[in-house]
């Protein structure tokens, strides 16, 4: 398909007078949302490694089904991939063996939609983070900027996809609750609203002091997260990241344009015209956007 120049130099353009400005000269003023973020609690004190959220998932998402042979053991982690959005792993604790589901974290402040520049990577105002295929231009800034490391590219596909956890977005949209919570035997797994989870967590802390460990993973890392956990031991014994800043990460970006040379910002901002000029037109999704 040719390049429309028109296109690709309005947006270049637009691109290096906010450089020069620190000013978007594009963007309106977005209406606060009073939509609550969903999110997910996962209590490793009642996961049983039974992996039913892992099948539950690659159902709902056509993905391939894991393998009976490929279970959860202390000593080997298992790592999402571009064929699973989500893995058990298992940890041998100072309290005995224990579970711990991982998969994308929803942040609150996601750096993987800050760093992406057309908006395919989403943070949607329900609280999900989803991947949108027709906006992505594959330079997977996504990737290097996840704390997570969650986002996986399909490298050898021929038309390439970014996978990760969507949260069942489809799913809630049709007002049913995301696969692995609806499939979870031992209830480990729970969805609602994050401050409704927030307040369910303190109360089993509180009232089982013995049983839990004294904090809630996600509650405050990376600036909040939308998948909430309970331990019951400190969260590096089950190799959780527990450096991480309680600010989120975007918030690191702020004078990055006053810091550097635009040099090394305008190579993105070239990827973006050339995205612009290049793809599909359809004014409809356009004009929603």
């Amino acid at each position: 398909m040719s390049i429309n120049r028109r296109n690709f130099f309005k947006v270049l353009g637009v691109t290096g007078v906010t450089l020069a400005t620190g000013k978007s000269l594009t963007a309106a003023p977005v209406a606060e949302s009073r939509t609550e973020f969903n999110a997910m609690l996962y209590d490793s004190t009642r996961c049983v490694g039974c992996q039913g959220c892992e099948f539950a998932c690659a159902e709902a998402h056509g993905l391939p089904a894991p393998s009976f042979e490929d279970t959860p053991k202390p000593g080997i982690e298992r790592k999402t991939d571009e064929t699973r959005r989500t893995v058990v792993n298992a940890f041998t604790t100072s309290k005995g063996d224990f579970f711990v589901k991982k998969q994308c974290m929803h942040c609150n402040d996601p750096a993987c939609t800050a760093a992406c520049l057309t908006k395919a990577m989403y943070k949607t105002e329900e609280g999900a983070v989803i991947w949108r295929g027709k906006k992505c231009m594959g330079c997977r800034y996504c990737m290097v900027s996840c704390p997570f490391d969650v986002p996986k590219f399909e490298y050898l596909s021929p038309n390439p996809k970014i996978e990760k956890c969507d949260m069942c977005y489809d799913r809630l949209k049709e007002g049913k609750i995301p696969a692995c919570a609806q499939d979870c035997p031992m209830e480990a797994i729970v969805f609602g609203t994050r401050r409704e989870l927030l307040k369910e967590a303190r109360r089993r802390i509180q009232e089982s002091p013995d049983l839990y460990y004294d904090h809630i993973y996600g509650e405050h890392e990376a600036g909040g997260t939308g998948w909430l956990y309970l331990s019951p031991v400190p969260f590096e014994e089950m190799n959780f990241k527990t450096t991480l800043q309680n600010s989120s990460y975007p918030a690191l970006t702020k004078g990055f344009l006053y810091a550097v040379p635009s040099i090394f910002v305008l190579w993105p901002a070239i990827l973006l015209g050339i995205h612009q000029a290049t793809k599909d037109n359809n004014p409809n999704e356009e004009e929603n956007e």
